[in-house]
């Protein structure tokens, strides 16, 4: 499948002991057209566990916003720039959505990895 930054995909999130994974909805981060000759994508992951909004490299999405329209998301999330994954394009289920505006996922990712 055929993904572009920002949109809200399932897939197969690798859990950070690396032996195990949940499906969930995750977020493709990477540029467009990067073009690295391999088959996989870097991707954040979206959780539902809203107590774990507040944090700087964190963004709550309220399914009643306008920034979670369009999403496909079915529950109040938050989007995880300080959980990130590279996973097989094969592993990404299906497309849910998009996130319509990267400005605080931008934020959010620059915070995470301490760039400007």
């Amino acid at each position: 499948m055929k993904t572009a930054r920002g949109d809200i995909v399932l897939v197969l999130f690798p859990n950070s002991d690396l032996r195990t994974a949940k499906r969930r909805p995750a977020i493709v981060i990477q540029r467009d057209g990067l073009a690295t000759g391999l088959d996989q994508t870097l991707i954040a992951m979206v959780s539902s566990n809203v107590g774990r909004r507040g944090h700087p490299s964190r963004i709550y999405l309220p399914l009643n916003s306008p920034e979670a329209r369009g999403t496909g998301l079915r529950l109040d999330s938050v989007i995880m720039a300080d959980n990130l994954a590279t996973v097989l394009d094969s592993e990404i289920e299906m497309l849910l959505g998009r996130l319509p505006d990267m400005t605080a996922l931008n934020a959010a990712l620059k915070y995470t990895l301490g760039v400007s």
